[in-house]
């Protein structure tokens, strides 16, 4: 009972802490504060109600006995991470947002094609990947082909939607200038509709981060080689070896939020014009 008690010391003491820094003004890395105490509360917090509690490590095992997990498995994580990430969700998300992307410029410059094509994008990002997941292994096999499928589906509606908004969103008095200047509809779309659109792209860009990863993970489940993060999941879940289930899923967690800083560090260094990022 004494742990429990410390749990909930703990949690207060963390909280007082961000309450201290939410009132002062922070800047450059001083902003990673917040969110790192809150953090290193909640993994204190459920390491202590775990061992206080003697919950059993097959409903929820401790931080540290994951932490071990970690340490020991390396390669297993290793190879996972190749296997779901790199081949599956990387290639899947560079295909389809690619695709999206070139599509959302066919659109732009073909209004009637917005009539055809958006509805199928629609339609297509309806699909449940519980449904399509098994289908795409027995069209493309068991290997990360079929999950790179499966990522390409769920991350073309996305990015394609932002595409078109964006590039509709030019203002029409600087459209109406580069007619002034005679400019082409090719130099148009590389030096003003592009530019102007770059944030909508980013936006459909980190939308997509997300979603590639689990579109990834979820697939292996419905076939898999002997690796993969959904694969070792599963499997381990029917083992009962639920340190090595979480272990894998800070890993996803870890790769998926660093993902989106790159992108959202890209973001930062193409669109640093924009209010949105001014002052930043």
């Amino acid at each position: 009972m004494s742990l429990v008690l410390a749990a909930v010391a703990v949690w207060l003491a963390g909280w007082a802490i961000n309450v201290a820094l939410a009132r002062r003004p922070l800047a450059g890395p001083a902003r990673l504060l917040p969110p790192l105490v809150f953090g290193v509360t909640l993994v204190a917090v459920w390491e202590l109600v775990v061992r206080g509690l003697a919950v059993s490590p097959v409903l929820l095992p401790a931080p540290s006995a994951i932490w071990a997990r970690l340490t020991t498995s390396g390669a297993t994580l290793r190879t996972d991470v190749m296997q779901t990430f790199v081949k599956g969700a990387l290639t899947g998300y560079v295909m389809g947002c690619g695709a999206a992307f070139l599509t959302g410029v066919a659109i732009d410059r073909a209004p009637f094609l917005r009539r055809g094509l958006l509805p199928v994008g629609n339609f297509a990002s309806a699909l449940p990947i519980v449904g399509m997941a098994p289908i795409m292994v027995m069209w493309f096999g068991f290997d990360w082909q079929s999950k790179a499928a499966v990522v390409v589906l769920m991350v073309f509606f996305p990015m394609l939607v932002n595409t078109v908004q964006g590039l509709a969103a030019t203002d029409p008095m600087q459209a109406d200038l580069m007619r002034t200047y005679a400019a082409s509809s090719g130099q148009s779309l590389r030096k003003l509709r592009l530019p102007a659109a770059a944030p909508f792209l980013f936006n459909g860009l980190k939308i997509c981060t997300t979603l590639a990863l689990i579109g990834a993970i979820v697939a292996e489940f419905f076939g898999s080689p002997t690796s993969g993060m959904g694969f070792r999941i599963s499997t381990e879940v029917g083992r009962l070896a639920l340190d090595m289930v979480w272990a894998e899923i800070a890993v996803a967690a870890v790769l998926g939020s660093a993902f989106y800083g790159l992108v959202a560090l890209a973001e930062r260094a193409v669109t640093f014009w924009h209010p949105s990022q001014r002052g930043r």
